[in-house]
């Protein structure tokens, strides 16, 4: 008999206070790709990103892997890269680095005016759309009504402060970023070494997911996409 090839192990994160629902519509060829959910834990508050990160990679169980995180996930994601065997590391909307912050959560970290932010109002997004106006906002209130998994105060808290605070001395220039150009949380001006998608915005995973169905499963299994894609 001859070597029958294993499937890639792959686990996605997602972004910050989501859960896994926002990869549902994220197909990979079950014939090549094991897929893993991973889901957020309430953090201690004074819990570090690396040993938070140490306690989520707990989960993974395979070596080898993929990992894929989306937003703030992808940082988590590149911190358990750094503890775990590792194939290849895919960032979604995300950072590469704090460099590629957008000034105005560079101030926010610098002056500490992120611990002012009224994080308990996430407690009231079940009521988002009723004082939300206009088709966009709208139809953005649905989303995040749909995707928002946890409205802890202590989990925000700590999530807003690590991902603004993030210790990152330089870029590892191993991991495949996608962005979206239309990314209005970290604007594309800000962002190095990336695969564009046009139009993109920072929540394409979820209304962009075609493109990802098209293009994860070569970035997976080399890092490259099948067809030209205008990178930066």
């Amino acid at each position: 008999m001859g070597n029958v090839n294993k499937p890639i192990h792959v686990y996605f994160m997602p972004g910050m206070a989501a859960g896994s629902s926002i990869f549902e519509n994220v197909k990979l060829p079950a014939s090549e790709f094991d897929v893993h959910h991973l889901e957020w834990e309430i953090p201690e508050a004074d819990e570090s990103l690396k040993e938070y990160s140490k306690r989520m990679a707990k989960y993974v169980h395979h070596e080898d892997i993929v990992l894929i995180g989306v937003s703030f996930g992808g940082v988590i994601v590149q911190e358990m890269s750094k503890i775990l065997k590792v194939k290849r590391v895919i960032i979604i909307s995300s950072i590469k680095c704090n460099d590629e912050l957008p000034s105005r959560m560079k101030f926010a970290s610098k002056t500490g005016l992120f611990k002012i932010l009224p994080t308990s109002l996430v407690s009231y997004v079940d009521h988002f759309d009723k004082f939300a106006f206009g088709s966009f906002l709208k139809t953005r209130a649905k989303l995040y009504k749909q995707y928002i998994s946890i409205t802890d105060k202590q989990y925000l808290d700590w999530a807003i402060r690590e991902m603004l605070t993030w210790d990152c001395e330089k870029a590892d220039d191993q991991v495949v970023h996608i962005h979206g150009d239309k990314d209005e949380v970290f604007p594309i001006k800000n962002i190095k070494n990336a695969i564009i998608v046009k139009d993109g915005t920072h929540i394409m995973i979820v209304n962009r997911f075609r493109w990802f169905n098209e293009n994860l499963p070569n970035l997976i299994k080399t890092g490259k996409i099948t067809k030209e894609i205008k990178t930066i």
